[in-house]
């Protein structure tokens, strides 16, 4: 099992930035991935960004391309999800992911998850 909890959520106005962390615990000793999902009222839960165990292979949903930015500390066991030039349609809850396999779009494939924190960008 491995436990996911997230930080860093909160109301920013369009334009600004905040930076989300995802500290992991449990059965961390194996390689896994991470990521980032969000759900907007009303909406399913989409794939924001995902990074493997080396970091060497990430994806970003096209919506946040140019603004995301993920990242991870393996000695830390966190990641971390940098969010730039936020805008009104990112506000949504978002998620920490986690799986030994790669981290694929569909969230039903997903292990693991975090409790999900909430950001609002105001306009």
């Amino acid at each position: 099992q491995v436990q996911l909890v997230e930080s860093g959520g909160g109301l920013v106005q369009a334009g600004g930035s905040l930076r989300l962390s995802c500290a992991a615990s449990g059965r961390t000793g194996s390689t896994y991935s991470m990521g980032w999902f969000r759900q907007a009222p009303g909406k399913e839960r989409e794939i924001v960004a995902a990074i493997s165990w080396s970091a060497v292979t990430i994806y970003y949903a096209d919506s946040v391309k140019g603004r995301f930015t993920i990242s991870r500390d393996i000695a830390k066991n966190t990641a971390y999800l940098q969010m730039n030039s936020l805008k009104p349609e990112d506000t949504a809850v978002y998620y920490c992911a986690a799986d030994y396999r790669t981290i694929r779009p569909d969230p039903k494939r997903i292990s693991y998850w975090g409790q999900g924190t909430q950001v609002t960008v105001s306009s």
